[in-house]
């Protein structure tokens, strides 16, 4: 991916969401959608995926759309209002395999950045910890 990826700014202000302290953040039980059992219509047109994350605002969003004759196009969103950036023409096949790997990719680099920022805070917790006994 090329460093003016959508994904990595999203990602990096949800990693920015998830250091702060933990009373700062939304209640871990706020719903976000679990895409993964999305059903596929017959024709592909409207499969849709939706990225993790904690706010809609920043949430990325997949949607086969068809075209002309055969071919399908994968529209890819980020929040409610943004602009669809498309991607094809390209078969039905490809369309949904299409959103399928860029959901589950986005997903892995959410739960490491999740790790990753969950780490820090216990690292931070431990330091600070251990200065109090100093």
């Amino acid at each position: 991916m090329s460093q003016s990826d959508p994904t990595d700014h999203a990602l990096a202000t949800i990693a920015s969401m998830l250091d702060q302290p933990e009373d700062q953040r939304a209640p871990k039980n706020s719903a976000v959608e679990d895409t993964s059992a999305t059903l596929v219509p017959a024709d592909a047109d409207g499969y849709s995926k939706l990225g993790p994350g904690p706010m809609t605002a920043i949430r990325f969003k997949w949607t086969v759309r068809h075209g002309e004759n055969e071919d399908y196009f994968v529209d890819e969103t980020i929040g409610e209002n943004s602009i669809a950036l498309a991607s094809g023409p390209m078969s039905r096949e490809a369309a949904i395999r299409l959103v399928d790997d860029r959901e589950r990719e986005t997903r892995q680099r959410f739960e490491e950045i999740k790790n990753e920022m969950s780490g820090r805070m216990e690292s931070a917790d431990l330091a600070h910890d251990s200065s109090d006994e100093l």
